[in-house]
Parts: structure tokens; C-alpha cells; sequence
């Protein structure tokens, strides 16, 4: 059976892999605190990733496929004062670009001490291509960098049998959509969506799950959109 680590399982997207996946694996879940026995890792914090890594360890024995899910969508005005708004992309980069990066390197080291295969799924954003509004700088910058560390991992890591994965899901109906759409006039920012309404979680889930367990190995590099044609490339 397929032993997976996904960060980021306590709720939305996150939630919805986590059903998805666990009848069919040996699949552990990270949550900021815990609950429903997923292990806490508040990864804002130094040395976070590397002990949620060594706990999933510890409770899988290995890992197969690591999902980066986890992250945050906090605004940030520009004009902020000079600490707060740096103190703001800071937290940003850390949850959502560099506790992913870290676990990549463990699992990317992982595979190649044991001389086994294995796969990466980053869950990034729409942001990561079209950007995103004036007061989330930081968190299209995180995604766009998830999106690049993916690629970049795809062509370093093919001939050990290493893929990598990003999907780039737009408005997704989980509570940080929700608050946004509201905040942004709902109706309107729907209209931008030709398919008249956001993604669902449980579509994003099943395109994680496909690409954690069926798709092909020449795939690897690949990034998958889930916006309702609002943003095509």
C-alpha cells in the first residue's frame, strides 16, 4: 500500500485529499495543532518540517508520496508599516514556499539513500501565473515559487525515478475562498469565471489523488490547472 504525508489535511482541499485518498492508502495528515489524529506542525516555526517529516516516519516507516498542500492566504496592504508588511510575506514564503521546499529535500533524500522511487504533488495557485490582488504580493510570489521548485525537481530527479507534480487550482469553495469572494463582491468575481461557479474541493482531491498514484511517469514536470477556464495558459 501506498504510504503518503499530505500537509495541510485539516480542512478544504486539504480535507478533501485526505478522504480521498485514505481508503486506497497509508496516508498521515499535518495540521497546525492536532486533531482527528493528524500530527501538529505549525510550520511558521524553525524546525517544523523536519520534525513532521520524522513523525510520519516514525508512523508510516516510509514514504511513498509527499502532497504540499499547507498554506495561508493572508492580505498584506502596501501600506502597512514597514515591519508589519515584511513581518506579513515573511510568515507567507515560510508556511506556504519554504516548509514545502524542506520537505521536498527530505523526501528527494529519502528516495535516493533507499534507491526508490517516489512522487511529489505541490498544491500551488492560479496566482502563481496570473498573479493576484494588490494586498497578496507575497502569496503569488510563494506560488509561483512552488511552481518552479516543481519543474526544477521534475528535470534534476527523473532518472531516479522521482516525479513531481504541481496542480494550480483558482477559487476553490473552501473558508479562505469564501472570505475572499465575499470581500471581493462574489457575483462579480464569479463573472471572471467562464464556468460560472469556483472548483470544488473534491475536484481538486481527485486530480491530487490521479497524479499521486496514476499518472504517467512522463508527466513529471507538469503542472495542471483547476480554474474554470479563468485563467488559460
Amino acid at each position: 500500500m501506498t504510504n503518503i504525508l499530505l500537509t495541510g489535511a485539516s480542512r478544504g482541499i486539504g480535507a478533501a485529499i485526505m478522504t480521498t485518498l485514505s481508503p486506497t492508502t497509508s496516508i498521515v495528515g499535518q495540521a497546525t495543532r492536532a486533531i482527528d489524529g493528524l500530527i501538529p506542525a505549525d510550520l511558521d516555526q524553525p524546525g517544523a518540517a523536519q520534525a513532521l517529516w520524522h513523525a510520519a516516519m516514525e508512523r508510516l516507516g516510509s514514504i511513498d508520496v509527499l502532497i504540499n498542500n499547507a498554506g495561508v492566504f493572508e492580505a498584506n496592504p502596501i501600506d502597512s508599516n514597514d515591519e508589519d508588511w515584511l513581518a506579513g510575506w515573511e510568515r507567507t514564503m515560510r508556511i506556504n514556499l519554504t516548509a514545502s521546499a524542506e520537505l521536498c529535500r527530505l523526501a528527494v533524500r529519502h528516495w535516493q539513500s533507499r534507491g526508490v522511487p517516489g512522487r511529489i504533488v505541490n498544491v500551488a495557485s492560479r496566482a502563481a501565473y496570473r498573479g493576484d490582488s494588490p494586498a497578496h504580493w507575497h502569496y503569488a510570489a510563494s506560488k509561483s515559487g512552488m511552481v518552479a521548485m516543481t519543474k526544477t525537481i521534475a528535470r534534476a530527479y527523473a532518472k531516479d525515478e522521482i516525479l513531481a507534480f504541481a496542480i494550480c487550482p483558482g477559487f476553490t469553495m473552501t473558508g479562505m475562498a469564501d472570505e475572499y469572494l465575499a470581500s471581493r463582491g462574489g457575483d462579480k468575481l464569479l463573472a471572471d469565471i467562464p464556468l460560472g461557479r469556483v472548483a470544488m474541493p473534491e475536484e481538486v482531491a481527485e486530480m491530487a489523488r490521479w497524479l499521486a498514484l496514476e499518472a504517467p511517469a512522463s508527466m513529471t514536470g507538469a503542472v495542471l490547472d483547476v480554474n474554470g477556464a479563468s485563467y488559460v495558459r
